[in-house]
């Protein structure tokens, strides 16, 4: 049996080969935890936008709710400009910014926006304390103006804005609603107003909507 003999030139190429193939295996390895590190953080932001976006749809519903409640016992007006902190007017760009005038608390008898965390408006049954914890750190901001002219007036001229309001058929009693479908059973007016709603999330991560709705009275 003959046994090969390999010259120094063949073992210096094998090594430098074995190096180059540990190498490209390391890399490998390495833009495999780069790849699975960027698709987590995606996913975690995805996550975050769409509890943000839910914390924002949260306020939106508030503030239907609270259309009604309050303009049940009292007249919804506009007043002064609103108090907000995250939920910033020019998120919005059919307003014009000069011309911001929200509706008042008629309590408080200045421009109303509501504001809470998640964990305080939702009630889960047997929720951990982690989940808890977790929805906490979304919240939502909102504030109502008549829905503005076409030039994004809602006071213009500082002159307070006449109301969009139109004929309807509907029950009795006061109800707010998106859209223009309505139950027959008598005459009413309807009174347009925009809810102007933001949810926050972590890494103030910001979702803006808004919502034309219709209180029938």
């Amino acid at each position: 049996m003959k046994i090969k003999k390999y010259k120094k030139s063949e073992r210096g190429f094998a090594l430098a080969l074995a190096l180059l193939l540990l190498v490209v295996m390391s890399l490998m390895g390495a833009s495999l935890v780069l790849i699975a590190s960027s698709d987590h953080k995606q996913n975690n932001l995805l996550d975050t936008n769409q509890q943000a976006f839910y914390a924002a749809e949260t306020g939106i519903t508030i503030a239907k709710k609270w259309i009604v409640d309050t303009s049940s016992s009292k007249t919804l007006s506009p007043g002064g400009s609103p108090a907000i902190t995250f939920c910033k007017t020019n998120f919005f760009p059919n307003l014009n910014q000069g011309s911001i005038k929200a509706i008042n608390n008629p309590a408080t008898n200045q421009a109303h926006v509501g504001r809470n965390t998640l964990n305080s408006v939702i009630s889960m049954s047997g929720a951990s304390a982690d989940e808890q914890k977790r929805l906490a750190k979304f919240s939502y901001e909102f504030f109502i103006t008549y829905t503005p002219d076409p030039n994004g007036n809602t006071d213009p001229n500082g002159n307070p804005l006449v109301p969009r309001t139109k004929q309807v058929t509907g029950t009795m009693g006061s109800s707010v609603a998106e859209g223009t479908s309505y139950k027959t059973g008598g005459t009413s007016m309807a009174t347009y107003y925009t809810i102007f709603s933001c949810g926050k999330g972590e890494n103030d991560t910001i979702v803006p909507l808004e919502a034309v709705v219709t209180l029938v009275q």
